[in-house]
This record gives structure tokens, C-alpha cells and sequence, in this order.
């Protein structure tokens, strides 16, 4: 809502705290006026003349007030001829006046127009600035990164959402998040467009839920341009990072910021209730709002290290959550093997442990054992509390479950349990999808 206009003037009268004198009290006018209706016919006392103006023989100059009730008294005779000379002058000064009026403004008008005075209007346009981005800066990376990346757009019975992804293979391979697409899997439509405007119907290649990790197949197309994948292990907090995608169906959207933190574990999906859907997620500060999952965060040599996919919003309304700098994208560490099995046979592969876990304010305590997998055959039992795998402190259940879910299945790796006893375990790979 505007304020009011405090620059306001009030017209009308005298401001506040200033009266005017009331007529014939004589008193002088506040603002400096000359003679009033009550100066003329009054008597004329005898003195010297004053004033800067005053001639040797002129009246007294100032004003002068009738006491109440006295008439005027007769005026005196005027001197035959003087009238014609006064006029005379008086015509002469009209005339003189509106000479220098005239020729005033005319030098005014003329200076105006003729005046060397600098304006912008006047200056030429500047030539156009050439795009040479420094290497590593924000637009650098925006120019290499944005043809890549693509809007997605999902239509089911239910409705319609939208999403973000961005290309891997040239003939229309794009890589986005599960729940950006999901919807279509029993069912819709999904139309991806480019960042040049064009458009392709698309089909799922692969998806999976608990890494929330998906693939699909834009048809028709050819010679696309393609990210380069990074590695997300090399990530350090406080490196500088950009996201780019489609927030709010703005298309070709970039935002910048920092690496928060790293190994952060967080429910993809947003299901915070299941560990099923935990990922050991890239912390960043840069703007990611609903349409940006499925894009690409990159480092500032242009490379994808993560893949949007959650925000934190203390919100509980009812509405869209929004960005309040703390947003969170899955390692490309461990989305790159998830990509390359759905590319290649359309079964990623998870990595399991084998047990079931609770939090504990030791660690993650085992609350049940998968016959036959990698934990049993480690020497794992329910009741033993996890306090490290590999070097990694565990505190609580998700954390482990993120640990192991950054690994790949037939990777071995050392387990601390709370007794100070360490076993080795090899982890292995369900198939999900």
C-alpha cells in the first residue's frame, strides 16, 4: 500500500501560525505589499525625502492610515502640464519595459535553442557490447549450459505439472527427477521444450523412485547440444554453483550461489517419512523454487554436479513453497550410475545394506536383518548400533542410509559399531523400477 505524498503544499492562505493585519490597523503587510486602498487621499506630512529611489524633490515614501472617522482632506491643485509629462514618462517606461521584455526573451529563446548545454537525448547510441564472458563467471556458465537444459511439461487425468531437465545424448536423451515425471508413468503425456523454443513429445526410459531419478526420450530430434557431467566428489562448501531450470514455468531461469554443505541426507520426493526415497544430497543457496527440479546445478567450469530436486520451506499453509536458500540436488557421483544403468538396460540398481534401522543417540541401531544379504554376511544382528561407515560419523538412521546409498552395489566398506568393533561388508544391488 502507497503512503501518502508527504511533499504536499498547501495553497490557500498563510500557513500555520501567521495572521494577517487587519485593514487600516496600520500595521505592515507580513509579506512586504505596498500601498493599500487606505494610503490614497491621506494627508502627506512634511519632511525630507528618503528612500534610494526618492528624487531631490519627491514626497515622502511609506504608508499612511485616516484616523477613524476623519474625511479626506481636498486634494491639492495639480500643476498644469505635469500630468501630460508624467504619462509621457510613464508611457516611455511601458514601452522601454516591454522593449526589454521583448528583447529578453527573444536572447532567451534564442540561447535555448542555440545552447552548447550536453544532453543524453543528444548523445549516439553506443555500439553493441560483444558477448565475451570472462571463464568461470556466471554467464560463461549460463551461455555453455542453457541450450542444454529443457522445460518439461506433464499431463495426466488428474492434471498438469511441470519440471526441468537437461540433455545427455544428441539424440534426445534427458535426464530429470522421478517426481517430475511419474505422473506420466501410469498414464500422460509429456511434452519437452527446448531452449529454443521448439517442442517433442517424450517417453519414459527408466526411472527410479528411490533415488528419485529418472530418464526419458525426446522423439524426433537430433544433433542436440549435451552437458558435460562432473564429479560432485570434488565439491567443496562455500564453492561457487549455479541452477538453472524452469521455476514457476519460467523457462532458461539462472540463479547463483554456494555450496551450503555436502552429505546431506534428505527425503527425494518429499516423503520425509520414508527412508526409501533418502539421498545424500549437495546443500546450495541458490534460488531453487517448484519447476526447477530436474535441472542441472553446476560448477563454474560448466559442469552438471547435481540434479535439483528438493527445497526446504518452513511454510505449513497451503500454498507453493518458495526459495529460502536452502535447497538440495543429488550427487552426480551417485546419479551417473543410476542414469547409465536406465540407459542401458532401463533397471537401475540399488544399493542395499540389508537391514532395516532406527535413530539412536549413539547412531543408527539395526532393527532387523535381511537374510542373506551384505549385512549378515558381514556378522551384522539386530541390536548392534552403527557409529561409522567407512570414515563417515553416523548419528542417526538417515545419515547411514545416505551413506549407503552414495556407494555402489559390490563396493566394501568398513563398519564401526558402538562397541568399538569394525566389520567389512561388500553392499549389494536390488533392482528397482
Amino acid at each position: 500500500m502507497s503512503s501518502p505524498d508527504a511533499g504536499q503544499t498547501q495553497l490557500g492562505g498563510p500557513g500555520p501560525g501567521q495572521q494577517l493585519p487587519p485593514s487600516g490597523s496600520g500595521q505592515p503587510h507580513p509579506l512586504g505589499l505596498g500601498a493599500t486602498t487606505a494610503q490614497f487621499g491621506a494627508e502627506q506630512p512634511a519632511g525630507p525625502p528618503s528612500g534610494p529611489f526618492a528624487g531631490p524633490q519627491g514626497p515622502p515614501t511609506g504608508q499612511y492610515y485616516l484616523p477613524p472617522g476623519f474625511p479626506p482632506p481636498p486634494a491639492a491643485p495639480r500643476p498644469k502640464g505635469r500630468g501630460k509629462v508624467v504619462a509621457g514618462v510613464a508611457a516611455l517606461v511601458l514601452i522601454v519595459g516591454g522593449l526589454s521584455g521583448g528583447l529578453g526573451g527573444y536572447l532567451g529563446y534564442t540561447f535555448a535553442n542555440d545552447s552548447t548545454s550536453v544532453s543524453s537525448l543528444d548523445s549516439p547510441r553506443p555500439a553493441s557490447q560483444a558477448s565475451n564472458a570472462p571463464a568461470g563467471s556466471v554467464e560463461d556458465v549460463a551461455n555453455k549450459l542453457l541450450p542444454s537444459v529443457v522445460q518439461i511439461q506433464v499431463t495426466t487425468r488428474s492434471g498438469a505439472g511441470e519440471g526441468s531437465g537437461f540433455i545427455i545424448s544428441g539424440n534426445g536423451q534427458i535426464v530429470t527427477n522421478n517426481h517430475v515425471i511419474e505422473g506420466a508413468a501410469a498414464g500422460g503425456d509429456i511434452k519437452v521444450v527446448f531452449h529454443d523454443g521448439k517442442t517433442a513429445t517424450a517417453k519414459i526410459l527408466g526411472r527410479d523412485p528411490s533415488s528419485d531419478i529418472a530418464v526419458i526420450q525426446a522423439d524426433g530430434v537430433s544433433n542436440l547440444p549435451v552437458v558435460q557431467l562432473g564429479n560432485s566428489g570434488d565439491m567443496k562448501t562455500g564453492q561457487a554453483v549455479v541452477a538453472i531450470g524452469s521455476p514457476f514455468e519460467l523457462s532458461g531461469t539462472v540463479t547463483s550461489g554456494i555450496v551450503s554443505s555436502v552429505n546431506r541426507p534428505v527425503s527425494a520426493g518429499g516423503d520425509r517419512n520414508s527412508q526409501a526415497t533418502v539421498l545424500n544430497a549437495i546443500q546450495t543457496d541458490a534460488a531453487i523454487n517448484p519447476g526447477n527440479s530436474g535441472g542441472p546445478l553446476v560448477n563454474m567450469q560448466g559442469q552438471v554436479v547435481g540434479i535439483n530436486s528438493a527445497i526446504y520451506s518452513p511454510s505449513q499453509g497451503q500454498g507453493q513453497a518458495g526459495s529460502v536458500g536452502i535447497g538440495f540436488a543429488i550427487p552426480m557421483d551417485q546419479a551417473r550410475r543410476t542414469i547409465d544403468e536406465i540407459v542401458k538396460s532401463g533397471k537401475p540398481k540399488q544399493t542395499v545394506l540389508g537391514v532395516k534401522v532406527e535413530s539412536t543417540e549413539q547412531g543408527a541401531k539395526i532393527s532387523e536383518i535381511t537374510g542373506g544379504g551384505a549385512a549378515e554376511k558381514a556378522g551384522l544382528k539386530a541390536g548392534d548400533v552403527i557409529t561409522k561407515f567407512g570414515d563417515r560419523r553416523i548419528d542417526e538412521s538417515d545419515t547411514l542410509v545416505a551413506a549407503v546409498r552414495s556407494k555402489a552395489p559390490g563396493d566394501k566398506v568398513t563398519i564401526t559399531l558402538s562397541d568399538n568393533r569394525t566389520v567389512e561388508a561388500t553392499l549389494d544391488g536390488v533392482e528397482v523400477g
